[in-house]
């Protein structure tokens, strides 16, 4: 709403500039003035005109002002010194038509394809706390896309060929011995088991350096398809892969289709991007020096730094990672010329089918996957310069547009707070409890399992649930404390810009004050009790009222009045923000200011709470116009929370 009106406005004052001036102008920039009574909307273009009309800023502010004329959704347009012109919507009908959007279904997807690809992880043990940052802005990166009518594809690439497989796999066969029947009967949770093992194996190859032999030659017999290592590859990785599925599932996060490497290197799909990027000459035989029979990429020089060179092809013809993922990125852009087979891997609740790769046709009608118009790889700040050698392979085949289209969506990562490691039973040095955070590290089994977080969130949400709402069945507080449980985590992964190091705490996360998910989840149960108690208080109450209101206003000035009310008039523009914050957030990669927004728009509800004696108002219809600013503002904020993947439950 708050776009299309502020467009349409700063349209209509171009098309008067050319007209009046005679000049050719864009659409005037716009600004929110710091305080109300300067207005809704600002514009400083006498500025900029000024040079051009040699005359001073306020001289044209004025002249502007008084010629301009009626504007669209404009009460009044009034000029300001030095040069500003700052313009006050017309409160009556934004707020009615704010009422009938706010009611408006979900716009259809439509347009190109977007490809996000989030979460990532390595199927080698159980996800961690830094996974639930990644897929947690994925997935609420997804949700805005949608709130735009964007048609989307989510993907969650499973590199299960990597190293961090293949130490697994060296952990069961040489270090512990075990067939692939003796690892298939260890008990769940498996990517548990896998965890110590992943940590354990790190120990034993720093006891012998030698050892990481066995590591290259279980890479080689899992990319060549040799047995033993292979099956037991297979099995470890889709075991795990499940298991992180389920643990996404709890914080409502789920995908469409999991590519795998096994498949990209089967399929050959490397090997068709490896004869285009040799036929263009992006990659070359290096034959001298330190990278010697390995194929190599140069890399533009960096701002201030000299060319580079990356392996593709290490000299004993197994590929690297970035290697993979080029073709992996150009089958996504649907430049590759090759496509995969699918099975289905995973049915949600819901009957949403996750699909995963795989050699073989399905028996059945297989879905289409792939050929995005744009990409967004959701990988953590560390990831930048592989993703640069990812973009620079599709830019060097010619492909610029769709370089350009290939987006890192970059984040830092998630440490530990020394108090959360206390509670957590991590041991910490004298140094580490004097830090701020704490850094993770699954190599050294330091760090906290995403189900375990999840697991001690929702114990503690219980037992605040349990001191509030005794007289539930246990079904229903341990639903709400799921709720709550979730609600916290999300927050706190958003309420960060993503390229700020932040560090978990079970306290702040799960306060029911401050800037946290509970605050905002109270917020609109406890304005639901408003409604509540006056259902219980007043037997003709059954919200037709509001409808009412809305589709016939009084006739008099009464609303007009009302509204004049500063403190209510900022709530109501807040929400009205709406679809300008969720564009904001999309255009700028950056999540935390619809988390920011939803919470002023919860602490101006609250305030609205407590200024206001709602169910005690003596005059019918200002109270019927009060339970419609409480209504229209709970709409808005649950629309926020929907778009950071946040539920509500019915108490708290």
């Amino acid at each position: 709403m708050w776009e299309e009106r502020v467009a349409a406005i700063r349209e209509h004052f171009r098309r008067f500039l050319e007209d009046f001036y005679r000049i050719t102008v864009s659409p005037p920039a716009v600004e929110i003035p710091p305080r109300l009574e300067l207005g809704d909307l600002a514009f400083t273009f006498p500025f900029e005109l000024a040079k051009v009309l040699r005359r001073p800023p306020h001289q044209i502010a004025r002249e502007v002002t008084e010629k301009i004329g009626p504007v669209p959704f404009i009460e009044r347009v009034e000029a300001a010194p030095p040069g500003f012109i700052n313009l006050y919507l017309d409160r009556g009908r934004w707020f009615l038509d704010l009422c009938l959007w706010l009611r408006q279904s979900p716009p259809k997807p439509g347009g190109p394809k977007v490809i996000v690809e989030h979460t990532n992880i390595n199927p080698n043990k159980a996800a961690h706390i830094g996974h639930l940052r990644n897929a947690v802005l994925g997935d609420t990166f997804v949700r805005h896309l949608r709130a735009l009518g964007r048609r989307l594809e989510v993907q969650n690439y499973i590199d299960n060929t990597g190293v961090q497989v293949a130490d697994v796999v060296v952990g069961f066969y040489h270090l512990r011995g075990m067939t692939l029947e003796q690892v298939a009967a260890i008990p769940e949770p498996f990517d548990y088991y896998c965890w110590d093992l992943y940590a354990e194996v790190s120990e034993w190859y720093e006891e012998d350096p030698g050892r990481h032999q066995l590591r290259l030659e279980a890479l080689e017999a899992i990319e060549h398809g040799r047995d033993p290592l292979f099956s037991l590859a297979a099995h470890v990785s889709d075991r795990i892969v499940l298991a992180h599925l389920k643990t996404m599932e709890r914080i409502d996060i789920r995908y469409d289709v999991l590519p795998r490497e096994s498949e990209i290197l089967h399929l050959r799909f490397w090997e068709e991007a490896f004869r285009l990027l040799r036929e263009r000459g992006a990659v070359t035989l290096a034959e001298e020096g330190p990278n010697k029979g390995c194929w190599v990429m140069t890399l533009p020089p960096a701002e201030g730094q000299p060319e580079e060179t990356k392996i593709i092809v290490r000299s004993n013809g197994t590929v690297t990672y970035v290697g993979k993922d080029i073709a992996y990125q150009l089958w996504k852009l649907g430049l590759l010329g090759k496509t995969f087979h699918y099975r289905p891997f995973y049915t949600y609740a819901d009957g949403h089918v996750a699909w995963v790769t795989s050699t073989k046709p399905f028996d059945g009608e297989e879905p289409h996957f792939g050929n995005g118009h744009e990409v967004y790889n959701v990988i953590d700040v560390r990831q930048s310069y592989l993703q640069r050698v990812v973009a620079q392979g599709v830019r060097s085949l010619g492909y610029e547009a769709e370089a350009d289209r290939s987006i890192h969506f970059s984040y830092e990562m998630v440490a530990l707070s020394p108090r959360c490691c206390q509670a957590l039973g991590i041991e910490l040095s004298e140094e580490d409890q004097r830090r701020s955070y704490v850094e993770v590290s699954g190599r050294r089994g330091l760090g906290v399992k995403a189900d375990d977080l999840l697991n001690i969130l929702f114990e503690r949400s219980l037992q605040e649930v349990e001191k509030r709402q005794g007289d539930l069945t246990s079904e229903q507080r341990e639903s709400i404390a799921r709720c709550i449980a979730v609600g916290a985590l999300r927050y706190f992964m958003l309420k960060y810009t993503r390229n700020s190091v932040i560090a978990f705490d079970f306290d702040e996360a799960l306060s029911f004050e401050g800037e946290t998910g509970p605050y905002l989840q109270y917020t609109i149960v406890r304005s639901n009790n408003i409604f509540r108690k006056l259902a219980e208080r007043d037997a003709g109450w059954s919200g037709k009222q509001l409808e009412e209101m809305i589709g016939h206003p009084p006739e008099d000035d009464r609303l007009r009045r009302w509204l004049a009310d500063d403190k209510i008039w900022a709530l109501l523009r807040e929400v009205s923000r709406l679809s300008e914050v969720t564009g904001q957030s999309v255009g700028t990669l950056e999540l935390s200011t619809t988390a920011r927004h939803a919470f002023n728009v919860a602490q101006q509800l609250n305030l609205f709470y407590h200024n206001y004696h709602i169910l005690s108002e003596e005059e019918p219809e200002r109270r019927v116009f009060y339970l419609l600013v409480v209504d229209t503002a709970q709409r808005g904020l649950r629309k926020l929370l929907d778009l950071l993947g946040i539920d509500v439950p019915e108490r708290m």
